[in-house]
C-alpha cells in the first residue's frame, strides 16, 4: 500500500503538466477577453458618464453561458474604478451580486438583505416586512453622495422564484433618493427573458441592451490556446486535443467557460494517468465527468421548492417504470412511461403536506418544470389533444448511471432519510 501511495504522490511532485492552472479556472479574469471588444466598447460608452457623476443608463446584456458577459463587465468595471477621482466631489460604486446563489436566490429579502451587507450594513437573516428592508436599504445608499451601480448576474433565475415586481422596485427607488442615483445591470442567459417581463418592468429597466454571441470553434481554439501556453508545461497537449475541446464546447451554445473546464479537468486526468501530455482520450474523459458533474451539481443548488417538483418527478417516474411483477426497472429516458404536467402537480402537492411545505401555484411549478427542462434533466414534449388542448409530456432525462447519486441528494437535502 505504501508503496501504491509513493507511486500516486509521485505523480503530483513532478508537476510534468501544469504550470499554473488557476489560468483555467472560472474565477480568473484574463487582461485580455478575445472576441469582445465590440461588446466592451459598447458597456464602456453607455458607463462612462459615471466619471462625470451623471446616471447611466439601465443596460441588459444577453447571450448564452460563457459567452463573456460577466468577464466583460467586470473588466469595464475596474477600469472605471481606477479612473474615478479622489476629489470628484461623488462616490461611485459598483456591487456585482449573482442572483443564482443559493442563499439569496430565493426571495427578494435576501437579496436586498445581500446588498445591504455589501454597502457595509446588515439587517436579520429574517423577520422584517420586506417593506422595512427596502427602507433599510434606501437608506444606506443615500447616506452620502454616490452613485451606484447594480450588477446582477443570473437575473432572469431570481425573476423566475420570485416576481418582476423585485426588479420594477428596484427601478423605481432613484425616485426615494435625494443625494444618490442607482443605475442597474442585469445579465441573463435567456435571449427571451425581457420579452415576458410586464411591459411596465420592460420600459424601466432594457433602456440598453448588448447580446453575446456564442463563440464559434474556431474562436474556441483561439481561446484555449493562448491560456493553454500559459497554463501548461511546453508540449504537454497533444495535437489535435485543443481543437476536439473547442468542438465540444462549440456544440454547447459555444460555451468557452466548458472549454477551459474540459481542458483543465483533461489535466488533471492525464495527471493522475502519471501521463506526461494530455492525449485525446483524456479530452473524451473529461466531457463524460463534466456532463455528469454538472447535472448533480444543478441538483444539488437548486433551492428547496425545486427539489420538491424534482423529488415528484423521480417518484413518479418510478411508480411507472414498475414492472408487472413490481420489480422496477433501471430507469431510462427511453424505455420510462411518460408523465404529464398535471400529475407531477398532483404528486408535488402531497410532498409537500407530507413535508409541510409551502404549495406553489400550478403556473409556478410549471416554469420550474420548464426550467428542468432547460437544463437537460428532464425532456418535456408538448402533445396535441385537438380539442382537449395540449399536453405537456415529460420524461427523465437523467442518466442511469448518476440516477443513484441524483436521489440521494434530494432525498438528503429535503431531509428524507
Amino acid at each position: 500500500m505504501s508503496q501504491d501511495l509513493d507511486n500516486i504522490f509521485g505523480n503530483f511532485e513532478e508537476n510534468n503538466i501544469f504550470k499554473d492552472k488557476s489560468l483555467l479556472q472560472a474565477r480568473y479574469q484574463p487582461e485580455n477577453i478575445p472576441f469582445r471588444e465590440e461588446q466592451i466598447a459598447q458597456i464602456a460608452q453607455i458607463l462612462g458618464p459615471v466619471l462625470r457623476g451623471d446616471r447611466p443608463s439601465n443596460l441588459f446584456l444577453y447571450g448564452k453561458t460563457g459567452t463573456g458577459k460577466t468577464l466583460s463587465i467586470q473588466k469595464v468595471k475596474n477600469e472605471l474604478i481606477k479612473r474615478v477621482k479622489q476629489d470628484s466631489g461623488f462616490k461611485l460604486r459598483i456591487e456585482y451580486l449573482n442572483c443564482k446563489l443559493k442563499k439569496i436566490a430565493d426571495t427578494e429579502y435576501r437579496i436586498l438583505a445581500e446588498l445591504i451587507d455589501k454597502m457595509g450594513g446588515s439587517v436579520p437573516a429574517t423577520g422584517l416586512p420586506t417593506q422595512a428592508v427596502y427602507s433599510k436599504f434606501v437608506d444606506i445608499v443615500d447616506q452620502e453622495k454616490q452613485l451606484v451601480v447594480l450588477v446582477l448576474d443570473e437575473i432572469d433565475q431570481t425573476v423566475k422564484k420570485i416576481s418582476s415586481d423585485f426588479l420594477y422596485n428596484l427601478t423605481r427607488l432613484n425616485s426615494e433618493l435625494s443625494k444618490s442615483q442607482i443605475s442597474i445591470i442585469g445579465i441573463s442567459n435567456d435571449l427571451t427573458f425581457l420579452d415576458e417581463l410586464d411591459p411596465r418592468v420592460r420600459s424601466s429597466l432594457g433602456e440598453e441592451e448588448i447580446v453575446f454571441p456564442p463563440y464559434n470553434a474556431l474562436q474556441l481554439q483561439d481561446i484555449l490556446k493562448q491560456r493553454s501556453e500559459e497554463a501548461f508545461k511546453e508540449k504537454v497537449v497533444q495535437d489535435g486535443a485543443i481543437a476536439k475541446c473547442a468542438a465540444f464546447a462549440a456544440r454547447e451554445h459555444g460555451d468557452a467557460r466548458r472549454a477551459l473546464d474540459l481542458l483543465r479537468v483533461a489535466g488533471e486526468l492525464a495527471e493522475r494517468d502519471g501521463s506526461r501530455k494530455i492525449l485525446l482520450k483524456h479530452i473524451d474523459e473529461s466531457n463524460a465527468k463534466i456532463e455528469k458533474d454538472k447535472i448533480l451539481d444543478v441538483i444539488r443548488s437548486e433551492p428547496k421548492q425545486f427539489q420538491l417538483v424534482l423529488y415528484s418527478i423521480i417518484k413518479l417516474s418510478e411508480q411507472r417504470a414498475k414492472g408487472g411483477k413490481g420489480m422496477q426497472r433501471t430507469l431510462s429516458p427511453d424505455k420510462q412511461d411518460p408523465i404529464f404536467t398535471g400529475d407531477v402537480y398532483h404528486y408535488y402537492q402531497q410532498v409537500c403536506e407530507t413535508s409541510k411545505c409551502d404549495v406553489l401555484t400550478q403556473r409556478r411549478v410549471s416554469d420550474i418544470i420548464q426550467e428542468f427542462d432547460m437544463l437537460g434533466i428532464i425532456n418535456v414534449r408538448v402533445i396535441s389533444k385537438g380539442r382537449g388542448g395540449r399536453m405537456r409530456e415529460i420524461k427523465l432525462a437523467i442518466g442511469s448511471n448518476i440516477m443513484d447519486k441524483a436521489k440521494e441528494i434530494v432525498k438528503e437535502s429535503l431531509g428524507y432519510t
